[in-house]
Parts: structure tokens; C-alpha cells; sequence
């Protein structure tokens, strides 16, 4: 409990699978545990309707106007701040501005992103987290439209393994990501795979437009 959310001190905690989590006006709280939901990339699960929307936007691949596109690291302050807002009977969000100011800062020193999901020019659902090593850390995920944030889950599936990244921590269990392939796995486990996954360098992720097989394209020049 306690300590400030500096870059310095948020890269220690994740890669000893240590994370901050706490309600606005409460003190900073560290969490690390035990059992930890974790994603496997190789066994990643979309559902029927998934894969016909994924087959979709991989044959729009080749055109830079297509309707449904997915992004990274463009609208990184819409997708946190997305994320922070409130869902169904919940009023409040662990997500307060002191956690957005911290991991803004982390963004622009490259470690944080966001991938998001685009439908006629309109953010409509995304993800972020951060990236360390050969690890992804998953912080959270929004849909304004059916499937959005799902999409965007699949695309960044297959970028992290054309990285070498095999796993995306998704912190604590849930039936969601259950469905989605996640699974609990043991702290001691956990801790053994985000060592490892710190002994390679951390990719480079500029921004663009994420193509289905993972590469990334640059984005149209915005008309003034």
C-alpha cells in the first residue's frame, strides 16, 4: 500500500506480476494474485459470429477507406477514457485520473498502448495495456458497438505472436475471458513467465492501421 504511480515504480512492480488497483480518494494499492487469469495467444477462442467479422476485415485489408479498421496507439487518451466510464448499475471505476495521468505518461514513453477498433471513421471499442519483454499485460477493454472490443482482442492475438509473445495477463478471473480462452494459472507459475519474458527486449510499437495477419500499416495522411 502506498508509493507514488511513477514510470520508474509502475515497471518494477509488473515485472515482479505486481499491478496498482484502487478506488479514486483511497490510497495506491498493489495486487498480485493468486491464482492469475492468463490468455495463451495459441489458444485464443472466437466465437462463430467473431470469425465472420474477423474473415470481413481481413478481406478489406487492401483498402486504406474500409469501414471497419483496426488501430494502434492513435486514440490511446479516447481508450482509457472510454474505459473509465461507467458500466450497467456500476457508478464508480478503479480507472480515476490519477491513474489515467500515470499511464498516459507510460504511453508516451512507449510501454502502454492501445488497440482500437474503428467503424466509419468512429472509435466504437479498444483495449489497453502494457508491454514488457515478451509479455502483455492487459488493463482493460470497452465496446460501444457488439464485438468491438473482441475484435480488437483478436488482432492484437496475432501481432504479439508475430512478436514472440505467447501469453496476455488479464489479472483476475472472469467468465468473459474464460470464454475467450483466459485461464488460471498459479502466482508461482505466473511470476516464472514474466521473468522469463523479461530477458528479451521490448518490441517496438509505432502506430498505423493493424492488418489482419498482424503487420502493420501506415494510415492515409488526415486531410486538413
Amino acid at each position: 500500500m502506498g508509493g507514488e504511480l511513477t514510470i520508474q515504480r509502475l515497471t518494477e512492480a509488473y515485472t515482479h506480476g505486481i499491478f496498482p488497483w484502487f478506488n479514486e480518494g483511497d490510497p495506491v494499492l498493489w495486487w498480485s494474485p493468486d491464482p492469475r487469469m492468463v490468455l495463451p495467444c495459441a489458444e485464443f477462442r472466437a466465437s462463430n459470429s467473431l470469425r465472420k467479422r474477423l474473415r470481413q476485415l481481413a478481406r478489406d485489408d487492401a483498402n486504406p477507406s474500409a469501414t471497419w479498421q483496426i488501430h494502434i496507439n492513435t486514440a490511446f487518451a479516447d481508450v482509457i477514457q472510454a474505459c473509465a466510464e461507467p458500466r450497467g448499475s456500476v457508478a464508480g471505476t478503479w480507472i480515476s485520473p490519477q491513474i489515467r495521468a500515470a499511464y498516459q505518461k507510460w504511453h508516451q514513453a512507449g510501454y502502454v498502448h492501445s488497440i482500437e477498433t474503428w467503424k466509419d471513421g468512429e472509435l466504437v471499442g479498444g483495449l489497453y495495456g502494457v508491454c514488457l519483454g515478451r509479455m502483455f499485460f492487459g488493463e482493460s477493454m470497452f465496446a460501444r458497438v457488439p464485438d468491438a472490443s473482441k475484435l480488437a482482442l483478436a488482432y492484437l492475438v496475432t501481432m504479439l505472436q508475430n512478436h514472440g509473445i505467447s501469453h496476455i495477463d488479464c489479472q483476475q478471473q472472469t467468465a468473459h475471458l474464460a470464454r475467450l480462452g483466459a485461464r488460471p494459472i498459479d502466482r508461482e507459475t505466473f511470476l516464472d513467465m514474466v521473468s522469463a519474458a523479461q530477458q528479451h527486449s521490448t518490441p517496438h510499437w509505432p502506430s498505423g492501421r493493424l492488418l489482419s495477419d498482424g503487420r502493420l500499416a501506415a494510415l492515409p495522411p488526415k486531410t486538413p
